[in-house]
């Protein structure tokens, strides 16, 4: 399953945003390293169910509404020199090996310090942040390949292919690959055989990119002042207020409210029953998901799904008639593949002995047969005909 991290300074909302996202017993506090070990939570990405178009009842979405569930990460605060074991950042770095993609949370409202002390709404410049886990990164990166280079120049003999071949393996459980290293080394035109390991500080942070795309998310928005909000938004920052998504959430649970994950507004189930203060409180969310469009949590992870990691949805079956498994049960199953997978990619995803037994697939759509080689799309339905049972 996909796997997102949290990550950021201490105090900037992480543990709040990943209870809002999951639901799960995050410890929340105003104080940093509240997260001393990493929390580990399921969240879901939304999008549209196939049976919207198919015109069939499926038990799978709510109306009409599909989330599919991706692993989510909320790891220590973060504060400046982790990459030389400042704070909790080597076991904080060594968290994020696991993550696909990054959602990096800054505080908008600037009420907390680079290391996420309190200093009062608008005493700190949000800005600062957003570069600081990039940097952080690709020091830590730049480490790991120095406590290597040396092994590395010495078993290439000065030839370039046998250097990148070495770079990729030091970096092959970050999914660093041989043609990500030549492809870096083109792009800036460094040579790896003659660099200093300053020279190599750039290539480093590319390898980041790669391996570990980033979303930055304005937490807090609720509390930002309106001159960090536009200078925020200058830098394509998105904005999200967490705990607004958690008290939703809350309330939807408790049948105060009517709000599915996702939504741009809710609907007050029974506003008699309210009283003054929660009623202060929906119409301030309400305000917030305005200018937001939502609260901006359920926003961050469906762009850091289909957009930063390029993902699809498919849903496969095994009657491509009446679109279910054998027991009729319609679209069971809603898988997160790469664009530009094939239906062997999604045999292999179903189970191993289903891809290696793989024959041909079927589009329940057209009813046409397909290739394996076919390119999958999004909201593909797909029957797998395989020589395994």
């Amino acid at each position: 399953m996909l796997t997102l991290a949290l990550a950021g300074k201490p105090n900037c909302g992480k543990s709040t945003f990943f209870k809002a996202a999951t639901m799960a017993n995050a410890e929340i506090a105003n104080y940093p390293f509240t997260t001393i070990n990493p929390n580990f939570g399921v969240a879901y990405v939304r999008t549209r169910c196939a049976c919207t178009e198919l015109k069939v009842k499926c038990t799978h979405c709510v109306e009409g509404n599909r989330f599919v569930a991706v692993n989510l990460i909320d790891v220590a605060g973060l504060v400046p020199d982790a990459h030389k074991g400042k704070g909790l950042g080597n076991q904080f770095l060594d968290t994020l090996r696991q993550a696909d993609a990054i959602l990096h949370i800054i505080d908008a409202s600037g009420g907390t310090d680079s290391e996420g002390n309190p200093v009062g709404v608008g005493n700190h410049d949000p800005a600062e942040d957003v570069k600081f886990l990039g940097y952080e990164m690709t020091m830590w990166v730049h480490g790991i390949l120095d406590k290597h280079w040396t092994r590395i120049s010495r078993g290439s003999q000065g030839k370039g292919h046998a250097i990148q071949e070495g770079v990729a393996e030091t970096f092959a459980t970050l999914g660093i690959t041989f043609e990500d290293v030549r492809d870096i080394e083109l792009n800036l035109k460094i040579d790896l055989v003659h660099a200093t390991m300053d020279d190599l500080i750039p290539f480093c942070a590319e390898i980041v990119k790669i391996s570990k795309p980033m979303l930055i998310i304005g937490n807090k928005f609720d509390e930002a002042p309106e001159a960090l909000r536009a200078k925020l938004a200058e830098a394509k920052v998105a904005f999200s207020s967490a705990a607004s998504e958690l008290a939703l959430r809350n309330a939807a649970t408790a049948n105060v409210v009517k709000y599915l994950p996702g939504d741009e507004e809710f609907k007050v189930v029974n506003e008699a029953s309210l009283s003054a203060p929660q009623k202060a409180g929906l119409a301030k969310i309400a305000g917030v998901m305005k200018e937001c469009k939502g609260t901006g949590v359920q926003q961050a992870i469906n762009r850091a799904v289909f957009e930063l990691l390029d993902m699809i949805v498919v849903y496969p079956v095994e009657d491509e008639n009446h679109y279910c498994n054998k027991q009729g049960d319609v679209l069971p199953d809603a898988y997160l593949m790469r664009k530009g997978s094939t239906p062997k990619d999604l045999a292999f995803q179903v189970h191993t002995e289903i891809g290696k037994g793989f024959l041909y697939a079927v589009d329940a759509r057209t009813k046409m047969r397909i290739k394996e080689t076919h390119e999958l799309k999004n909201g593909d339905v797909i029957k797998i005909v395989s020589a395994a049972k």
